[in-house]
């Protein structure tokens, strides 16, 4: 047994020596923040990435705590194409559980480990900068309510915060230019931010394994794919539903900077660390290109 530890620490290293001084964008969020176990691990292993040296930031969601609420107060709750119609009534909802009830617990949490984390919103300091967003169905213009399209990332406050040696854990709420707030899907804030800091790694935790080439296959987990092979996927309805917004928002993060993207399943217990200090990983890796292919990684 102690041999074994031993080896898993050996494997580690070299990760941990490329990775140390780099940026992680972790988003975390969904039916994981409802286990309490998957929590607990999460916390524990955000800190102990920080303690070797890589700089994390983390982009929560919320959504089904915020449905529990709004029909606890029998407030009807309409989803167009994933998105929540947000009304004014909504909105004060969503920000009070996204960045007030969420936001700070989890802050408090990863400070526990002796972690200097900082809760924020897209509203402090200018963080996110939205326009109102629209959906377009059969030639049709959707009004959705207060769901915000992002125009912009205050990088220089989050790389403050950063050289500061705080974790910014962001509750996924902006502004537009006259103030009005705006609830935003988590993934695209994470996408965004991960764009906007160039980040090493935007690591998805998810509901799912990762990517497959067969749903109805568990063996066939793709654990590294390529941005081409994506769209092979896509065309041939491989990837399809749900997913197609998700793997957009990974598409976008690593055509605007950064240099990998991994789904991951965050239902398993310290999934962060066996995807990140392990050879084989746990989830799928998204990479630019076929010549970045040969390592998972490292290259």
């Amino acid at each position: 047994m102690t041999e074994e530890k031993i080896s898993i620490l050996i494997e580690a290293l070299p990760y941990i020596k490329k990775f140390s001084g780099k940026t992680f964008v972790i988003k975390y969020g969904g039916s994981i923040m409802q286990n309490e176990k998957a929590q607990k691990t999460f916390i524990e292993d955000v800190a102990l990435l920080n303690f070797v040296g890589i700089h994390t930031v983390i982009v929560h969601g919320g959504g089904p705590k915020i449905s529990n609420l709004l029909e606890q107060l029998k407030i009807q709750s309409d989803f167009i194409d994933g998105l929540r119609v947000t009304t004014q009534e909504t909105i004060d909802i969503v920000e009070m559980i996204l960045s007030g009830n969420i936001n700070k617990n989890l802050t408090s949490q990863i400070c526990q480990y002796g972690i200097n984390a900082i809760g924020i919103s897209g509203k402090d300091s200018n963080l996110i900068t939205v326009e109102k967003k629209y959906l377009y169905k059969n030639g049709q213009k959707i009004d959705i309510g207060y769901v915000g399209n992002i125009i912009n990332i205050n990088e220089a406050f989050l790389e403050e915060l950063i050289q500061k040696n705080l974790v910014p854990i962001i509750s996924p709420i902006g502004c537009d230019k006259m103030g009005k707030t705006y609830n935003i899907n988590a993934d695209t804030v994470a996408g965004a931010v991960s764009s906007a800091l160039k980040a090493e790694k935007l690591i998805l935790l998810t509901d799912v394994e990762g990517i497959y080439k067969n749903m109805n296959d568990p063996s066939s987990l793709l654990s590294l794919i390529t941005l081409d092979e994506i769209d092979q996927y896509i065309e041939q309805k491989i990837i399809s539903g749900g997913m197609i917004p998700k793997i957009q928002c990974c598409i976008e993060a690593i055509k605007h900077g950064t240099r990998g993207v991994h789904l991951i399943d965050g239902r398993r217990e310290h999934s962060l660390l066996l995807e990140i200090f392990t050879h084989k990983g746990i989830g799928t890796m998204i990479k630019k290109g076929v010549n970045e292919k040969w390592q998972k990684n490292i290259s």
